[in-house]
């Protein structure tokens, strides 16, 4: 595998003109992509940036990124990005979004890079280096009682078949709300894996697992010691179908939770 530790200073530079772009430049015109989904001039201006700074930066490493998709092949190592993952939050002045750059190896997550523009904090990770907000090393959460857990939920889904996909997310949301501390909803899949990282949250469950939505992220809450899993308990990869970052001792009430939401959904 190339340096990684050469590869994040690549990917932190990429991540510096993105960000730059998300800090001057307007919201502009917002186009729907689907049901209630929606891609506005920052996404593309912000994709189309990093995409070319890479291409030169590291022209042997394949690019995937959510609104353009694989503009260069996928291969053995490839960047991963969400230009702003939050694009509803964005739209709406809301500053909870971020800019996710990930690089996966085979089915893994390898090296991440996390910005919060509007935050002004940055979380990064590469595999054997440690994770880091800014120069602050993270280390997860060692919350060991579900009922003292604050635990963050993806969005529910939306479009086709939504409402039969809802069904096991509303079942999660329920049981989180009897047991957990408190439930939230911050609508950043990338935001919700670095705050697990650095031990705001103690949990996120997200039933969705695209790479440009979690490469970063899970790369760096794995660095800070959390675990990453499916909603099964096995360990995540690209193709599993969930994501699901723990504090280390809350692995069995969670996928407890977990267990009890999918034989609600069935008793129904």
């Amino acid at each position: 595998m190339s340096d990684l530790r050469s590869l994040l200073e690549v990917a932190s530079a990429a991540v510096d003109q993105a960000t730059s772009l998300v800090g001057r430049m307007a919201v502009g015109e917002v186009r729907a992509k689907g049901d209630r989904d929606m891609v506005s001039e920052i996404d593309l201006a912000v994709e189309e940036k990093v995409r070319e700074f890479l291409s030169r930066e590291t022209p042997e490493l394949g690019f995937l990124g959510e609104e353009e998709g694989a503009t260069v092949p996928v291969k053995e190592l490839t960047w991963a990005l969400d230009p702003v993952d939050g694009t509803a939050n964005l739209v709406n002045g809301i500053p909870l979004c971020a800019v996710s750059l990930g690089l996966v190896s085979g089915n893994t997550s390898v090296l991440g890079v996390i910005d919060l523009p509007f935050l002004s904090k940055r979380f990064t990770a590469a595999q054997g280096l440690g994770a880091y907000a800014d120069s602050l090393r993270l280390v997860a959460s060692r919350t060991n009682d579900l009922s003292q857990a604050v635990i963050a939920i993806g969005d529910y889904a939306i479009g086709p078949s939504a409402q039969q996909r809802n069904k096991l997310r509303f079942a999660i949301t329920r049981l989180l709300a009897e047991r957990a501390l408190r439930v939230r909803m911050v609508g950043s899949a990338a935001i919700d894996l670095a705050w697990v990282a650095a031990g705001k949250l103690d949990a996120s469950i997200a039933l969705s697992n695209h790479p440009w939505d979690m490469a970063a992220g899970t790369a760096i809450a794995r660095e800070a010691g959390a675990l990453v899993l499916d909603a099964y308990g096995e360990e995540h990869g690209l193709l599993s179908s969930a994501t699901v970052a723990i504090g280390p001792e809350l692995r069995q009430p969670v996928l407890e939770l977990l267990s009890d939401a999918r034989q609600l959904v069935q008793v129904r």
